[in-house]
């Protein structure tokens, strides 16, 4: 390296002494030609001043080469010295294996381990990245390994090699700097083990279960539900506050946290299996969060995890941890305990809401069925009764194109496409979603950032991914579809809607496909939005006309379940082979079908779209179709779910499924005792 300094400074000094020889040459022989005699005496100067200089850069050279060799001798002893006296372990190595040099430090740290092999994997490692990292200013790499019970952060700091110079080869020397951090990891992980997590636990039918409970046995039924969860609490070394009589503020160190997860909520079934002699069951709800900045944050984290856990039914546990929801539990169907005084709240707020904006623009899901059309009918009519300007948002769906035929004429202006919404929706535009409450589900998500006023009508299990910007949410899993919702909604506005004939049909369509004609998830309050619905002119046999399947159509659904494959002696799964548009309908038709074969508790089939595999999962209430499909991005209910991936393949999603299926509903499987009450 200092030979290369040397080279360099003398090859400056020289370049500037021949360009003053170059200024002399020339004006001599400009004197010598304006006067002949001096061509001898210039010859002669010109010689000697090259003599002179020659022997004066010699002399010069020779100090800067000493001055040069002394300097660079002080630096490298300094440096060599540094490098052996390093307080941390070091070693220098070519990116071929190849190692120069081991400090003593590195040598008595790692005597007793076999450290051959950390060297080689962080050798590819880095060997790798310099190779795929081509900017000249950067000159060092830092991995964090873990050798033996210890921590390291390993500095490397690399050069190219001489012989890659010579050769045209990508070769470098390394040196590697050990530094130890386990005491910082230590430290930081003890910090990370005593941060608070809190959680929230709530009776789900408190109310219900004390009403049918004579008084002197109410104190024995909380006692002995209140001691389950005190136990439970206490395998953690938590402390638990009851807040309300359904309600308990549950704290603890996060260190005991994958011990929960690792029970999976044991205290759900537990809670579960006190059961009195009528049968009927107590269920819980649990948050639990880590995020926050101060105890207070985090109990705001864990109040809002509570909310999309009863949006989901409850009877399940969340865990909030890094911006993400992870859920267990959720395996009993939806008791309806809706109040009517929240419907009229919300249809006089959704009044207010409509009276204050310029325009209503409605919209469903993707892929449309005829629950998200009648509710955007509804929701249609109620925003033109007071005199507003309203449109849907329409995209294609081939479950609809029966229903779209016979009312494209006259609603032509108001079915619009995702392009015309955009170029009419602003600040002052109300933009109300049926069906669905999950931002990647609407039809077009480009609309939600194009105002703030955002309404919400939904009766699907809240997921993780849903609208938090909106400014009314009427979101209740009792109800068996978003057309009961809005029905409801109807009947209690100030304002008299009046529904024409077609709209009322397809509300009447909408409760009668999702409730798969009134066989599941209907309520008291189901037949009576359909009583209302009929007194508003339903014709009952032409909606059925709409779910009739043609003779091709039925064909394709026969095939499917004589294909169907019986895992576990309950569960089927089916796939249709065909891509053409319609699969999704048809796939979702033939899951409906199979469940009405005996013994059967649960239906699965897959389709190809074309560009996505759609999946439709049904279930007599056994089987939680809505969690297992959930982890691929879906959702729904307990009993009706349905999913929608791209970039794979059946074969795949029916592994998946099948595991699913085992390990949330077989392995886990534990037999409890009944105590009665």
């Amino acid at each position: 390296m200092s030979g290369n300094n040397n080279r360099k400074l003398f090859d400056n000094l020289v370049s500037r002494t021949k360009i003053y020889l170059v200024i002399i040459f020339i004006l001599l022989v400009i004197i010598s030609c304006l006067k002949l005699q001096l061509i001898i005496p210039s010859i002669v100067i010109y010689i000697s001043i090259l003599a002179y200089t020659y022997f004066a850069n010699n002399k010069r050279k020779s100090e800067i080469s000493e001055q040069l060799q002394d300097l660079t001798l002080t630096v490298d002893s300094a440096a060599k010295s540094s490098l052996i006296n390093a307080p941390f372990p070091l070693i220098i190595i070519e990116t071929d294996g190849n190692v120069v040099w081991k400090s003593s430090k590195f040598i008595t740290e790692f005597a007793n381990i076999d450290i051959n092999n950390y060297i080689s994997d962080l050798t590819i490692d880095i060997k790798d990245e310099i190779e795929k990292n081509k900017d000249p200013k950067i000159k060092s790499i830092i991995r964090n390994i873990e050798i033996g019970k210890k921590k390291y952060k390993v500095q490397c700091e690399f050069a190219k090699t001489k012989k890659s110079e010579r050769k045209k080869v990508a070769e470098y020397m390394m040196i590697l700097y050990f530094i130890d951090e386990t005491e910082k990891y230590n430290l930081k992980q003890e910090n990370e083990d005593k941060k608070t997590c809190v959680g929230i636990i709530m009776v789900d039918n408190y109310e219900e279960v004390m009403q049918r409970v004579e008084t002197e046995q109410k104190t024995q039924l909380m006692a002995k539900v209140e001691s389950t969860i005190y136990d439970w609490v206490n395998e953690t070394n938590g402390i638990l506050v009851k807040e309300d009589r359904d309600t308990y503020v549950y704290v603890f160190e996060q260190k005991y946290l994958p011990q929960i997860k690792e029970s999976k909520f044991a205290i759900l079934d537990a809670i579960k299996n006190i059961v009195r002699k009528d049968k009927m069951q107590l269920t819980l709800s649990i948050a639990i969060s880590n995020e926050g900045e101060t105890d207070r944050e985090v109990y705001k984290s864990a109040a809002a995890a509570m909310d999309v856990i009863l949006g989901r039914g409850g009877d399940q546990a969340v865990i909030r941890e890094n911006g993400k929801y992870q859920f267990f539990g959720g395996k009993v169907e939806e008791v309806e305990k809706r109040t009517k005084v929240k419907a009229r709240i919300v249809a006089h707020a959704l009044e207010e809401l409509m009276s204050e904006c310029d325009k209503v623009i409605i919209m469903g899901h993707t892929n449309a069925d005829i629950d998200a059309m009648g509710s955007a009918l509804g929701v249609y009519r109620m925003a033109t009764s007071l005199r507003k300007d309203a449109y849907i948002v329409n995209g294609e769906s081939a479950s609809l194109n029966t229903f779209l035929d016979n009312i494209r004429d006259e609603y032509k202006d108001v079915l619009i496409n995702k392009e015309t919404a955009l170029a009419q929706i602003n600040s002052d535009t109300l933009l109300v979603i049926v069906d669905t409450h999950k931002k990647t589900y609407v039809e077009a998500p480009e609309l939600l950032t194009k105002t703030n006023k955002i309404v919400v009508i939904d009766h699907h299990r809240r997921s993780a991914d849903f609208i938090d910007q909106s400014i009314l949410t009427f979101q209740e899993v009792y109800a068996s579809s978003a057309a009961e919702l809005v029905t409801e909604l109807i009947q209690y506005t100030q304002n008299e809607v009046e529904l024409s004939t077609i709209e009322a049909e397809a509300l009447y369509a909408g409760i009668m496909m999702d409730t798969k004609n009134f066989t599941f998830k209907t309520g008291v309050r189901t037949f009576e939005a359909a009583a209302y619905l009929r007194r508003c002119g339903v014709d009952i046999i032409k909606v059925k006309k709409w779910f009739q399947s043609d003779l091709e159509s039925y064909n394709k659904i026969s095939e499917i379940v004589r294909k169907a494959e019986i895992i576990h002696d309950t569960i089927a799964i089916s796939q249709y082979d065909i891509i053409e548009k319609d699969t999704s309908l048809i796939c979702a038709k033939a899951a409906d079908e199979l469940l009405t074969i005996g013994n059967i508790t649960a239906s699965f089939v897959l389709g190809n779209t074309g560009d996505k595999i759609c999946i439709s999962g049904r279930s007599i209430g056994d089987v939680n179709v809505q969690m297992i499909l959930e982890k691929l991005g879906g959702g729904g209910h307990i009993t009706l779910a349905g999913a929608q991936l791209e970039n794979t393949t059946i074969e795949s999603l029916k592994i998946h499924i099948c595991s699913s299926v085992w390990n949330k509903f077989i392995k886990n499987f534990v037999p409890v005792i009944i105590i009665f009450i």
